[in-house]
């Protein structure tokens, strides 16, 4: 959707300066409406126990993570780089959620030193675990009619998760070894938009933990529902409406669990940042083949979501070209790829070399994502404050740094070393 009004408002009177004085393309975000919205979601669950752990893969900037963790939300890792990138963002102990996928016992062994809250994702990864943490927690893996999204996998099919039919073997065996904390975990939706989905997928998690309880005589202290939480990329969508999930949750959790208020975790990512960043960049090429095409001196590698997921929508916009007629125009970037395309027959103001061009809602998996394919750089990562000043949190990458890790001079291995080589 068009940028945030309130970022927007800040924006605009400074843009012309910015662009002109630092160059383009640069991602920028307004940490004024990141915050705001984690406060929101705070605020949805009113006197219910509730944390949101931010997911650091949609957004992993420090400047960032920092001012979330200031303002009270953990942090959601799934590698022990984001573990680490978490530490050194000021999140310690049960302030950071460490719940991956296809996990080393290396990485278990950091997340336990950290005092993260483990999420187990599939019973092997516990019975590798020695010692166990303090609380134990399983992720479900996803099913049934709520388990929609195609990222998350559909039932029966996914990669995610401890299927439902051994989940309460996998909460014994952990009762067996001396568990006496748990906690679990669910996350059925990929950007959902649709409440009633989400709410559905939700009553399917509470009902699975009443289920383990009775089963294994145990009680859940956390329920995380995980994130997926939409937002609405195209002009036609409705905002997803968080605080009609969360009094939807509080009223599942209050008739599941009478007597007592499990504590509910979250680990959005996109909800909180995505709609407060956008990719700024700049018409450099104009062209007609079959197509009219548009080309940016911004490329895939800097936001790959349109290329990679095919059906993925941000809105593009000239937000400084004035009255002009509408064409339909293919948006491209400079890759050897003919994916790499930002929009596709899209009606925009007919866009001349030199314009500057806003590609939305680029706060969470657009600079994250990113990559060096053909040389083509990651940009800068920009930020604007809540007093209206614009920090530069990530520079432009460089030659240096596509080729920090090369070795010019190449090292020999040992393994399999020839006499030859070994001698000299």
């Amino acid at each position: 959707m068009p940028i945030q009004p309130t970022f927007a408002r800040r924006l605009e009177p400074i843009m012309m300066e910015l662009v002109e004085q630092y160059g383009t393309p640069f991602h920028i975000y307004d940490l004024a409406g990141i915050v705001a919205t984690h406060r929101s979601m705070v605020q949805a669950f009113g006197d219910w126990p509730f944390r949101q752990y931010f997911a650091v893969k949609a957004l992993p900037n420090p400047a960032v993570l920092r001012a979330l963790v200031q303002a009270g939300s953990g942090l959601d890792c799934s590698s022990p780089v984001e573990l680490q990138l978490a530490q050194a963002s000021g999140a310690v102990g049960d302030a950071i959620v460490f719940t991956s996928n296809n996990t080393t016992l290396e990485e278990y062994e950091q997340a336990l030193g950290a005092g993260a809250l483990i999420t187990f994702d599939d019973e092997r990864y516990l019975r590798r675990a020695e010692p166990l943490p303090p609380v134990i927690a399983f992720r479900v893996a996803p099913n049934g009619g709520a388990a929609r999204s195609t990222l998350m996998g559909v039932a029966g099919e996914s990669k995610f998760g401890v299927p439902r039919p051994v989940l309460a073997d996998a909460y014994m065996e952990a009762h067996r070894r001396g568990a006496e904390r748990f906690g679990i975990h669910g996350m059925s939706c990929a950007n959902e938009l649709d409440v009633s989905n989400a709410v559905r997928a939700a009553e399917e998690l509470v009902e699975t933990a009443v289920q383990i309880e009775r089963a294994v005589g145990i009680q859940f202290e956390y329920i995380n529902f995980g994130g997926g939480s939409g937002i609405p990329y195209r002009l036609e969508d409705q905002p997803f409406d968080f605080r009609a999930y969360a009094s939807a949750i509080r009223a599942a959790l209050a008739k599941a669990f009478p007597g007592r208020r499990p504590r509910v975790l979250m680990e959005c990512g996109r909800f909180v940042s995505g709609p407060h960043g956008i990719l700024v960049a700049r018409v450099i090429n104009r062209v007609k083949k079959e197509r009219a095409v548009v080309g940016l001196d911004a490329s895939m590698s800097a936001l790959m979501r349109p290329g990679f997921y095919r059906t993925a929508y941000h809105h593009v916009s000239l937000p400084f070209a004035g009255p002009r007629p509408e064409v339909s125009v293919d948006v491209v970037g400079s890759l050897c790829e003919n994916i790499d395309r930002f929009a596709v027959d899209r009606r925009l103001p007919d866009p001349a070399e030199g314009d500057i061009v806003y590609i939305h809602d680029t706060g969470a998996h657009g600079h994250a994502m990113g990559f060096t394919y053909n040389g083509r750089l990651r940009p800068a990562e920009l930020l604007l404050t809540e007093a209206g000043d614009v920090l530069e949190i990530r520079r432009a990458e460089t030659f240096e740094d596509y080729v920090t890790t090369v070795r010019w001079e190449p090292i020999p291995l040992r393994v399999g070393m020839s006499e030859e080589t070994e001698s000299a």
